[in-house]
């Protein structure tokens, strides 16, 4: 689930194939995108709010224009379940984490993976850019954290947090604190 910049909009993801868009003011689904084969893993807002971008089970991901309900794009490239998606803040830029243990970096205009980074030894559980500055942090489901220089596209540091799994990283808003 993720909320639009405006704060009285959400998207949620659902094992029935479907994202939905909620209006938190009157508590209503506003629409419903339909189009992912199987379970959807996660979805998250352009920060124009115009669009929503998901990732699946079926191993894809996909961009959706809110304005006109379809499908703009479906992004191919991963071999297994994309498990998390997130926009790169203000920008056109997409980061997908998979169980085929690689993070790829898409560029929602074009639809093109530009850059995919490898070193996890486990299935991607999740992956998110930090607020400020050039840093990504990744989680496995073997518990380990990694962190990635963005503007290199290098890793920086592992960590071993596990044995249980990391299914969700974020860091903080000033950027300086991460937690898995």
């Amino acid at each position: 689930m993720f909320f639009a910049n405006s704060g009285n909009k959400l998207a949620t993801s659902s094992g029935d194939t479907a994202v939905k868009l909620w209006d938190l003011c009157k508590g209503d689904c506003i629409l419903t995108l339909e189009g992912h084969s199987h379970a959807v893993w996660s979805c998250t807002w352009h920060s124009c709010g115009n669009f929503v971008a998901s990732s699946s089970l079926d191993m894809t991901s996909k961009i959706w224009d809110v304005n006109s309900e379809r499908c703009r794009c479906t992004l191919y490239g991963h071999t297994d379940s994309v498990n998390s998606i997130e926009f790169f803040p203000c920008s056109n830029i997409l980061l997908t984490g998979s169980a085929d243990k690689s993070l790829s970096i898409w560029d929602a205009r074009t639809g093109k993976c530009e850059q995919s980074l490898y070193g996890h030894m486990h299935s991607i559980n999740d992956a998110t850019f930090a607020p400020r500055g050039h840093m990504i942090a990744s989680c496995d489901a073997c518990g380990v954290l990694k962190l990635w220089d963005f503007r290199k596209l290098l890793p920086i540091v592992s960590i071993d947090v596990g044995p249980s799994p990391g299914n969700e990283v974020n860091f903080d808003s000033s950027g300086r604190i991460l937690l898995v």
